[in-house]
């Protein structure tokens, strides 16, 4: 069971995005003032005015129900401005689209060691990651003042997600966004293993001509087996089956099919059958070493292997085995066990992981520093997507779509709305919505949602027309309490 963890009140302010205003509707950074556009909608007709008529009595009446229904920006409880600290070379926009909404954001582009994080981790109310940065539980043990973290990839296994949910700290991520930009990197290596691509790169490099067929094969008519069918394996089995490729996959659960691709019962199906596998799973303890020596004897003589899902799933010195043998033609590897925390020179050497060497010799074996989803693309993609949400629950409390923490929202308080929200994680344990009712209820609260997700819940409540004092004394209260684990309020 959680235990309670000191309150920490941090509540953000910030424009609302244009995306959700009615149109003809602007309200400035931080203002409740609202302009009034009478340029009419695109898909009015030219002698249609957004506001018909001249009368200053129905352009009023207009003016006041639109500024009803516009969000209101809310304000903090026991106001500081947010800090933000983002790591890894996030995507500008992002940093960008956070800063837009008056936080202070601290940029770097490099990872961050566990010490350099607990030196100034308290000062932050939320961080942005890659997947270099380890949020373990004694980071989060020191963010005293954290609220949210960003993780701006697919993964998450780089933050203590257990520790991060019972200090009330909410994690996000970006499931989907780079699944095509890791799928036509598939592709490509596909094609480049088949016609031993880099080999005869490097030789012309050195100054070597070797102009050879054998060992080089078309793609069309050969069999892919995707293991892992989710979003990158599925988009990756459409564009396969576009290049002639026959595709069979395997996965835990049964997934339907898109195209005339075919799901098979055991991994060892697809081994038997593949002329490349390609793996798309994500790091767990059933997936650490899944591919090791009796997968690889199970492949096809002269088959390839790609992995560009995590590094722990495949046993590399087996696979080094492999090549060296002859039993698999060729390899692309993006991913790897351990990874260096910046780019440079010598950084993926043996001191970092002792089969450094003997992989980097083999032939016919690409090796990419985990690129499949830097693209501008996919990086500019997460990144908005990551940003909103950090956004939506530094602003407004909204935690959808986020990994190891209930998911609670409510609609916005409009601007005519006198309301406040509160914002209040608790240990999940019988009586806690009595004891919040009771306080609340010399109040009016206009609309509340609360949900759990193990030992956490999270409750969103707005209560109208109270005054500061009462504000500050609902949230003592409920701070107060024996089950609470982080209370917000935006005003």
């Amino acid at each position: 069971m959680a235990q309670p963890i000191p309150t920490r009140a941090r509540a953000s302010s910030g424009s609302v995005q244009a995306s959700e205003l009615p149109a003809g509707i602007n309200i400035p950074h931080l203002s409740t003032s609202a302009t009034l556009s009478t340029s009419p909608p695109v898909a009015s007709p030219p002698n249609q005015s957004f506001f018909p008529g001249t009368s200053p009595i129905s352009s009023t009446l207009n003016r006041n129900r639109l500024l009803a229904a516009a969000p209101k920006v809310l304000q903090p409880f026991q106001e500081e401005q947010i800090r933000i600290l983002v790591l890894e070379n996030i995507s500008q926009g992002a940093v960008n689209q956070l800063k837009e909404q008056g936080f202070h954001v601290d940029f770097y582009t490099k990872a961050w060691t566990e010490d350099e994080l607990l030196e100034k981790i308290g000062e932050y109310h939320a961080i942005g990651i890659r997947s270099k940065t380890k949020i373990t539980a004694k980071v989060i043990k020191a963010a005293s003042k954290l609220l949210v973290i960003g993780c701006f990839c697919i993964g998450t296994n780089q933050v203590d997600l257990p520790a991060a949910a019972a200090a009330g700290i909410c994690v996000f991520n970006s499931p989907y966004a780079n699944s095509r930009s890791v799928a036509e990197l598939v592709i490509s290596e596909i094609i480049a293993l088949s016609r031993q691509l880099i080999d005869r790169g490097s030789e012309m490099r050195a100054g070597t001509w070797n102009k050879v067929s054998k060992g080089c094969w078309e793609v069309r008519g050969k069999t892919l087996g995707i293991v892992g069918y989710g979003h990158i394996g599925s988009q990756l089995s459409v564009l396969a089956e576009a290049m002639g490729l026959t595709v069979v996959y395997y996965d835990v659960i049964p997934i339907m099919p898109l195209g005339s691709a075919r799901q098979v019962d055991t991994l060892e199906d697809v081994l038997a059958q593949a002329d490349f596998v390609t793996l798309h799973v994500p790091e767990l303890e059933e997936t650490k070493n899944m591919f090791s020596a009796p997968q690889f004897a199970a492949m096809k003589q002269g088959s390839y292997l790609i992995n560009n899902a995590r590094g722990t799933v495949v046993d590399i010195p087996s696979l080094v085995d492999a090549l060296e043998s002859g039993k698999l033609a060729g390899a692309a590897v993006d991913v790897f066990p351990r990874e260096p925390g910046a780019n440079g020179e010598g950084a993926f050497g043996d001191e970092l992981n002792a089969w450094s060497s003997r992989l980097r010799k083999c032939r016919n074996t690409i090796l990419t520093p985990h690129i499949g989803g830097s693209t501008e693309e996919a990086q500019r993609m997460i990144g908005i997507e990551v940003a909103s949400a950090l956004i939506r629950f530094l602003n407004y409390g909204s935690s959808t779509g986020a990994v190891q923490f209930p998911e609670v929202d409510l609609r916005l308080i409009s601007q005519k709305d006198e309301s406040i929200r509160l914002c209040h994680v608790h240990q999940n344990v019988p009586g806690v919505l009595r004891g919040v009712n009771e306080i609340l209820s010399d109040y009016n609260v206009e609309k509340q949602f609360s949900d759990s997700r193990g030992d956490i819940a999270y409750l969103l409540a707005d209560i109208t027309s109270v005054s500061e004092e009462d504000i500050a004394r609902i949230f003592e209260l409920i701070s107060k309490t024996k089950t609470n684990i982080l209370t917000r309020i935006l005003h």
